[in-house]
């Protein structure tokens, strides 16, 4: 970015429906401001994977654009997410012994962290995130802000997501073709729970649903700290190819017979309700049951969500998510009585997430939608990533200041020295030269 927009931040969700840019900044008051939005197909991504580079380079150039227009500024780096069903997750303890009692530095942290990426993994897969647990100080257990404290041996649980090699490197390569730098590489289910989460949700425990078109993204919350991540490989995308092959239309007719008149409760739909769309070259207008259009839509999503309680079983915190639940977003969520049919099927409160919470006022009104979700999260940790590195860059100046000054001291103090030891050695010198007194006749 230019030196005037510095502030200026752009996130790029690369979706399986769309490619979507999305440019902000944080203002006074702690809130994002939303400068500029560019929202465009995604004809080259499937199951949240890269699947067509010229298409995908395409998108973003044109997303992009939109926004360089709406803030009349060039977009020269931007923070990407990554979703697909390569995504794993695994769970890992870390030891380190240090040499001394002395009080625990972010340093001792960074090399625990750093151990973590010496992992060995299957072949193919690196580590995308690590993100700390609880610490452990010399056997003292459920630590979460270890620095300050003494002790010898410190400890860690990590929660590591892994993913492919190639996925990662085949979206870094769309970015960087379309003239842009990755700044910061980042799950997208942790993106959109800094949108749409609360922390009193993540401390009680909460499991945050990004139902997206080829993907559904789970990420659980409990004690404030994120517990367990996955990505399930359905999305809003089957239910559409479901309803083109139940009802026998065209794929473009299914997506609007899913957005108009679809209903995830087949029991709240009347059984007399037709829908009529007209016939293909001429043929005659088809008739469908609004009933069985909703049965459709209710046994995916029951399918979808029975991998979702599987993952919610698998990562021991089926117990810990009675007060939150679980919170949906993405656009899946947008379909009629979805939350219900959830609530229904796993017996957990639910509620529908719009990521309005961190924005400002005056946001636009197509912004308060879930669709948006993980690229106002993108932004999110893009602000927080570029305020974290001028702070760190603050710091190193200072001390880069501090240790030029002790040099400038340094180096004056043996100036004044040398001076001290020049003028005595003139004297002595002077003091040798000097004619002998002429002695007594």
């Amino acid at each position: 970015m230019s030196h005037l927009n510095e502030e200026i931040v752009v996130a790029l969700d690369i979706g399986t429906t769309k490619v979507c840019a999305i440019a902000g900044k944080m203002n006074k008051h702690g809130k994002i401001e939303i400068l500029g939005i560019g929202k465009v197909e995604s004809p080259g991504v499937l199951r949240g994977v890269v699947s067509n580079i010229e298409k995908t380079v395409q998108a973003i150039e044109d997303a992009i654009a939109i926004v360089t227009r709406q803030i009349g500024d060039e977009v020269k780096t931007v923070h990407v997410g990554i979703a697909g069903q390569h995504i794993k997750s695994l769970q890992h303890h870390g030891i380190i012994t240090r040499d001394t009692d002395d009080e625990i530095r972010q340093n001792d942290i960074n090399r625990l962290i750093d151990d973590m990426y010496k992992l060995v993994l299957p072949p193919g897969d690196k580590i995308i995130h690590v993100i700390p647990q609880e610490y452990t100080v010399d056997n003292e257990q459920g630590i979460l802000e270890p620095i300050g404290m003494s002790g010898v041996r410190l400890e860690a649980n990590f929660h590591i997501i892994t993913g492919q090699i190639s996925a990662s490197k085949n979206i870094s390569k769309c970015v960087e073709r379309a003239g842009i730098n990755v700044d910061s590489l980042t799950l997208e289910p942790i993106a959109s729970s800094a949108a749409i989460l609360s922390e009193e949700e993540k401390e009680a425990g909460v499991a945050l649903v990004d139902i997206g078109g080829g993907t559904t993204d789970l990420a659980i919350f409990h004690e404030g700290i994120i517990r367990h991540t996955a990505v399930i490989p359905f999305g809003g995308n089957v239910i559409t190819k479901d309803i083109k092959e139940g009802c026998t239309v065209m794929l473009g007719q299914a997506e609007k017979l899913k957005v108009k008149f679809g209903s995830a409760l087949s029991n709240e739909v009347f059984d007399n309700r037709i829908i009529t769309i007209p016939g293909i070259s001429g043929r005659d207008p088809k008739e469908i049951s609004e009933k069985n259009l909703a049965r459709i839509i209710e046994a995916r999503i029951e399918e979808i969500f029975d991998h979702v309680y599987f993952e919610i079983k698998r990562s021991g915190l089926e117990r810990q998510l009675k007060a939150g639940g679980i919170v949906l977003t993405g656009g899946g969520s947008l379909l009629r009585n979805v939350d219900k049919l959830i609530e229904f099927h796993t017996g957990m409160p639910t509620r529908l997430g719009m990521p309005i919470d961190k924005l400002a006022h005056g946001y636009a009104e197509k912004v308060a939608s879930p669709i948006y979700s993980t690229a106002i999260g993108l932004l999110l940790n893009g602000i927080a990533e570029n305020k974290r590195v001028r702070s760190l860059t603050n710091v190193i100046n200072k001390e880069e200041e501090a240790i030029e000054k002790e040099k400038e001291m340094v180096e004056a103090e043996n100036d004044i020295q040398d001076n001290l030891f020049g003028k005595l050695f003139k004297k002595t010198k002077e003091w040798f030269e000097a004619e002998p007194d002429q002695g007594i006749e």
